[in-house]
């Protein structure tokens, strides 16, 4: 039987790079170059509408369109809130300055970060090609494996969703890494110890700013102990190689601490039972092995499952594992078939819900690393399989350009589901079940296109599947204060703020509560209201302004200007420096008062019109 290294390579080559080979050193140059530059034309071609389409209404406020810090652009100030920031309820410094780097060049708009993404993802399947090629010598197989990667249609999600750039860049890293580490342990050429601690130093710094990136990466000293079985073949000596790994060990322990620590604070993690955590694992791993074959009925979110799976699910599932797994075991001669599995099942640990965050049963994005490993064994085992077949290589390429022409035109189609709210989420309802995420984003999609009443059945089909959602909760409370109901909209406030986890969901309630209080007269239930609001997120600008206008009504100028001074220094506005402004005059302090006024002037593009809504605050 003929091993990895005698067989034809898939699509272009029947032999490793390194190997003897008719084409000359110059020719493969030019094959590989032309092959590179045929996949990035490809993926351009796929995600070029990507350039039009507006910011998701999900996760995208909280990581850059609302945000008061990736606001600002590139600054030192920005610079070191992404050092210690938990916001969105993760860790990741690099993955902020990224966005904040996109505003200081494109503004508040999601045609350049999505531009960015696309060229990121170029890179990334650029950058597979060469990692794998370097390692492996196979020009063929290390390019198909790459295609698979920059064509699969699980991963428009991580394109074509701006706040997923932390998985582009992770995986960027991530990759960088893995050639860092090959060249660390090329023998090629006698190294000192000072070049031996370079060459390492190097690794570990990028696999730190992968996990700066996305925690997800956490999983590299495992992916390099694989590369050390295959294909570097260094084997000699467990113990050596694995406390080789232990210093980026120490590396996976902080960024284990800071993650952890930011999504308790960001009311992340959830409390599932363990047994339906565990049967959760198991047929999610399945069902991603069944989206990496037949890449169909894709969401932006899976509902986690509120009850335990049937049976015969879980246990179809496990035996698909098991029998994948035992015929790896059997394949022993097959390194790369251990490998890629592994590398399957080890990189989705830290998504699969074993520790859940959120309430996503999986999630296409976590595939964007993790499939990596399945592509790299179907592809060395079907270019293993045509060189034993004998098959002609035309016909052996010819069906690998229908696959990835089948993925292409798929993932075009799945990234026009990307181009408006309302249809994102549509399909999304459309392939999934009992989704109470989707019904609320589409709900919330249709109120922004002024359809109050078409979205309202979605707010209340969210909160029948998930009674303690405060989503869904809230936008049933504003429905109801529309419509003058509110006293309604105070029960449902008050139900969402005690449901809400995550420090901010739980500040809009306590705002939107404030404001029916005030609706209502009563103005000492709305301060404490807005206290609240201001109490579970500090940079949340409105709800210090509802605050100041509610103090200032009351009388407590101290207060008032306390609350309007947090605001701007927040979120800096025309009206808010005017509201400021007003309450300094009335404290007789005309000179901090005219100071504000100016300010306000510098910011205004409509000075008249921002008067006019400060004193429209005031009065109401």
């Amino acid at each position: 039987m003929p091993t990895e290294a005698r067989a034809a390579a898939l699509p272009t080559t029947s032999s490793p790079s390194h190997g003897p080979a008719s084409e000359s050193s110059r020719g493969r140059r030019h094959q590989i170059v032309l092959l590179s530059v045929v996949l990035a034309v490809v993926v351009v071609a796929i995600y070029y509408p990507v350039h039009w389409q507006p910011f998701a209404n999900y996760d995208d406020p909280d990581y850059v369109s609302d945000n008061v810090h990736v606001r600002t652009g590139l600054n030192w100030t920005t610079v070191r809130w992404a050092m210690t920031a938990r916001d969105a309820a993760n860790w990741h410094p690099v993955t902020w300055l990224s966005h904040a780097l996109d505003t200081t060049l494109f503004g508040i708009t999601p045609a350049g970060p999505h531009d960015v993404n696309v060229l990121l993802h170029i890179v990334n399947a650029l950058l597979l090609f060469w990692v794998l090629r370097r390692a492996t010598g196979y020009v063929g197989r290390s390019w198909m494996v790459a295609a698979l990667f920059a064509l699969h249609p699980i991963n428009v999600e991580s394109v074509a969703w701006i706040a997923e750039r932390k998985n582009l860049l992770s995986m960027f890293f991530f990759l960088l890494a893995l050639e860092a580490y090959r060249w660390y342990a090329a023998p090629t050429h006698p190294k000192g110890r000072d070049e031996w601690g370079t060459r390492y130093l190097l690794m570990a710094a990028l696999f730190a700013l992968g996990l700066m990136s996305k925690p997800q990466v956490i999983t590299l000293p495992f992916v390099l102990l694989l590369w050390d079985y295959w294909p570097l073949r260094r084997i000699a000596d467990w113990r050596t190689l694995a406390l080789e790994k232990v210093p980026l060990l120490g590396l996976c322990l902080i960024s284990a601490v800071m993650t952890l620590n930011a999504q308790a604070a960001g009311g992340a993690t959830t409390s599932f039972g363990r047994w339906l955590r565990v049967e959760n694992a198991i047929v999610s791993y399945a069902r991603y092995l069944g989206k990496a074959v037949w890449p169909s009925h894709l969401a932006l979110f899976y509902p986690y499952p509120l009850k335990p799976y049937p049976a015969i699910e879980f246990v179809g599932a496990f035996l698909l594992l098991f029998a994948i797994t035992a015929g790896v075991a059997l394949g022993s001669n097959r390194r790369y078939l251990a490998v890629g599995w592994l590398w399957f099942l080890g990189t989705l640990v830290p998504m699969i819900g074993v520790i859940q965050v959120g309430t996503q049963a999986m999630a296409d994005r976590y595939a964007y690393l993790p499939f990596v490993g399945l592509f790299i064994m179907v592809c060395w085992l079907l270019a293993d399989w045509a060189g034993t077949a004998h098959l002609p290589p035309m016909l052996v390429r010819s069906c690998a350009v229908a696959i990835l022409v089948a993925l292409a035109l798929a993932s075009h189609r799945q990234v026009g589901f990307w181009n408006d709210h309302i249809t994102l989420w549509t399909h999304t309802l459309e392939v999934t079940h009992d989704n109470w995420v989707a019904e609320n984003n589409l709900g919330t999609a249709l109120l922004k296109a002024s359809r109050p009443e078409e979205a309202i059945p979605h707010f209340r089909a969210a909160v029948a599947l998930f009674p303690t959602d405060p989503n869904s909760n809230i936008n049933i409370g504003a429905y109801e204060q529309m419509h003058g109901n509110l006293l309604a909209a105070i029960e449902r406030y008050k139900a969402a703020a005690g449901f809400a986890r995550n420090p901010k969901t739980k500040a809009r309630a306590y705002n939107n509560l404030g404001y029916a209080y005030k609706g209502i007269g009563d103005l000492v239930d709305a301060r404490d209201s807005f206290q609240q609001s201001v109490k579970a997120d500090p940079d949340y600008s409105g709800a210090w302004i509802s605050l100041g206008v509610v103090a200032q009504r009351t009388g407590d100028l101290p207060l008032a200007i306390t609350a309007y001074s947090r605001a701007v220094q927040v979120y800096p506005s025309d009206y808010g420096y005017l509201l400021l402004a007003g309450a300094l005059e009335q404290t007789g302090d005309r000179a901090q008062a005219t100071s504000a006024r100016a300010q306000a002037k510098r910011l205004s593009k409509n000075f008249g019109g921002a008067q006019r809504y400060a004193d429209e605050l005031l009065r109401h």
